[in-house]
């Protein structure tokens, strides 16, 4: 089959981007703050499926950029004339897009940090979340075990960082993520002073540069080099500082969609490095896991890293969201008058659950699932947060407990929950991989049906 011309790339390039930005912009002017990240997300999802085996859908100069420098460091990519091509298309596309949208409501909006943060605060959430935003695509779309298998998740995947972004961060810098859509927002408020989205595309571009740099440490292989221990404790490392950072910004940012947002965070990052580490980013998963035997490669001294390596992040995360919102952290505990009985059958529940799930679909050699792994996996942090976010905060992971409480204790809060919730957590865990052996005892071999038995 041919490849497609330079013409049909760099025109699905623009349309792509202009889809993107009109998006944002209505939903910005039209005030939809509850779903406006949903649409956002979903718009780029539908262009990437549609459009991705013409262009590769960067739709986004922080995107391409990323392909380029991974291409320089001698692994997949693009080569630096394509990037300066679809950047320039990808400008002029959001520039055309701002002017549209500007007509259709007949008034724009500012690129500024929202009240109450500074420039650094907003440009931290922009260089993260365009980080997470290029890792998720260089794992999914341009990795060449991903790319050589044809995933079918890998516009899913990407499109659910705008989720995973759009709430908390977004309250903060507006969540552009994309210097496509910073230009175009600021090109369309001019007339109020230009020159603002210098800086956002400062910070992507560096979150763009930061994601090459830890691709290549994730996946030695495709950059000529070997796979190491260090790829997969690094890849828990980041997706439990992801997942943690996504916790904190959404609940300083009281949003209605945190849920949502969070397992968003969790799914995507998933689908980057599920098969780097596994993807836990949970101490009760890696429990779980470990306690059901049916991974021979997760031995005691590995388990006892990835709970170092998720803890690490889940704390790192913690400090960096509360230096954020300038300070600020929350409790964890028992939520609007709960009782602690309430948050005991909560969290061993719903952590149950998830871990069950996880081992069912991602461990289990009979029900694991090639492509729906992830989702599934994120869909249970849907369920929880939603269930029971009201009576214990819906934490589920001893790795977001300690996170939480570890940045509350420096404004004076008690660290003794996060012991309580990871001892309710792990008895969770424990107890999904217990009724994992018995549910999926067709996995195990003869010796173990013995054991079970007996």
């Amino acid at each position: 089959m041919a490849a497609p011309s330079l013409t049909a790339k760099l025109l699905s390039e623009f349309v792509g981007t202009f889809l993107l930005v009109l998006t944002v912009g209505c939903n910005v002017l039209g005030s939809n703050a509850t779903w406006g990240g949903v649409s956002i997300a979903f718009v780029l999802m539908v262009s990437i499926y549609a459009m991705g085996a013409i262009s590769g859908a960067n739709f986004n100069p922080a995107v391409s950029v990323t392909l380029g420098i991974s291409k320089s460091m001698g692994g997949p990519g693009l080569d630096w004339a394509t990037v300066g091509q679809y950047a320039i298309v990808q400008s002029g596309a959001g520039i055309s897009a701002a002017i549209c949208y500007c007509l259709m409501f007949g008034r724009s909006f500012n690129l500024t940090p929202s009240d109450g943060f500074g420039w650094l605060n907003a440009g931290l959430c922009e260089t993260l979340y365009t980080f997470v935003l290029c890792f998720v695509v260089l794992n999914v779309a341009a990795a060449r075990k991903n790319a050589t298998e044809h995933n079918e998740y890998y516009g899913m995947a990407i499109g659910l960082v705008i989720v995973a972004g759009a709430y908390g961060a977004g309250a903060v810098s507006g969540g552009c993520f994309n210097p496509a859509v910073a230009l175009g927002i600021d090109v369309s408020s001019a007339a109020r002073g230009f020159g603002w989205c210098v800086p956002y595309v400062l910070f992507e571009v560096a979150g763009a540069a930061a994601a090459a740099a830890l691709f290549k440490v994730v996946r030695p292989e495709d950059f000529s080099g070997e796979r190491t221990a260090r790829a997969e404790l690094v890849s828990e490392f980041l997706g439990t500082f992801v997942l943690v950072l996504t916790v904190g910004l959404n609940v300083l940012a009281k949003s209605k969609a945190g849920a949502l947002s969070i397992a968003a965070a969790l799914t995507s990052m998933i689908y980057a490095v599920g098969d780097v580490s596994g993807a836990h980013f949970n101490p009760a998963v890696t429990l779980a896991i470990f306690a059901s035997g049916r991974c021979a490669q997760l031995t005691p001294g590995k388990a006892g890293m990835y709970v170092l390596a998720q803890m690490l992040g889940g704390a790192t995360a913690a400090a960096m969201y509360s230096f954020i919102y300038v300070g600020q952290s929350f409790p964890l505990g028992p939520v609007a008058g709960s009782t602690w009985t309430q948050v005991t059958i909560a969290e061993i529940v719903f952590t149950f659950l998830l871990s069950f799930v996880v081992l069912c679909v991602a461990v289990s050699p009979r029900t694991k699932s090639s492509h729906m792994f992830g989702l599934l996996i994120g869909s249970c942090v849907t369920v929880g947060g939603f269930a029971i976010g009201g009576i214990s905060g819906g934490s589920l992971n001893p790795a977001v407990s300690v996170g939480i409480a570890s940045a509350n204790l420096l404004n004076g809060g008690l660290f003794y929950t996060a012991l309580i919730y990871s001892a309710l957590e792990l008895a969770g865990g424990a107890a999904a991989a217990g009724l994992f052996k018995i549910t999926h005892d067709i996995d195990v071999d003869a010796a173990e049906k013995e054991k079970l038995v007996a």
